[in-house]
């Protein structure tokens, strides 16, 4: 009987809930605002626990970033791109399902891989790394569409530059959404990045 009143521990499962509520608080409030000790109260676990899983706080972060905000990225813009018809329609196929959810909740968090590239970056080689990666993969995915199609050798910039410019113009975009809490940001950017590339390179329209 004392067998069975014996709490199941399952460090799988404790290391996934480690990371999500690192995850959520790094997207709320930041990753300096939240101490070791909030990851502790909000998962409901020791410190012992949580310095067996993750030693230091950088290393929670390194974590966060490969395996919660780096399939955030997959989800939202590589894994769409990929399958999408074309590398146009996977572009504003991303853009418009982040409006969309924007508009479903109201509020706008934010890029997690903007949020803390802008937090992180000049903090710590091993954090800036990991950053970097995720957004390399983010532009090759794109790169590697764009040189999948023919059409696109009309367009009057590289895969590799189309990559870099659709990264830093949803970037951007997401940013603005941010500040203004509202989608029309992602909206205008996904409007001129199609004017943009259905015409072949040409300069965006402008509204008056």
């Amino acid at each position: 009987m004392s067998q069975q009143r014996k709490r199941s521990y399952d460090p799988v499962a404790l290391r996934a809930r480690i990371l999500d509520v690192a995850f959520a608080a790094f997207q709320t409030r930041g990753y300096h605002s939240t101490s070791t000790h909030d990851i502790m109260r909000e998962a409901g676990i020791t410190g012992g626990a949580l310095h067996h899983h993750f030693p230091t706080k950088k290393s929670l972060g390194v974590a966060v970033i490969k395996e919660r905000v780096a399939p955030a990225v997959e989800e939202a813009w590589i894994a769409p791109v990929r399958r999408a018809p074309t590398v146009l329609s996977g572009i504003l196929g991303a853009f418009d399902a982040v409006a969309a959810s924007v508009d479903e909740r109201g509020v706008v968090l934010g890029c997690p891989l903007n949020n803390l590239a802008i937090e992180l970056s000049l903090m710590d080689p091993e954090l800036q790394a990991a950053v970097d990666q995720v957004f390399k993969s983010w532009r090759a995915a794109i790169a590697e569409k764009a040189r999948s199609e023919e059409s696109f050798a009309a367009i009057k910039m590289s895969p590799d530059e189309l990559g870099t410019f659709v990264v830093a113009s949803y970037s951007g975009a997401i940013a603005m959404a941010k500040a203004q809490q509202n989608s029309e940001p992602l909206r205008t950017c996904a409007r001129q990045l199609a004017f943009l590339l259905e015409n072949r390179g040409r300069a965006p329209a402008r509204r008056s």
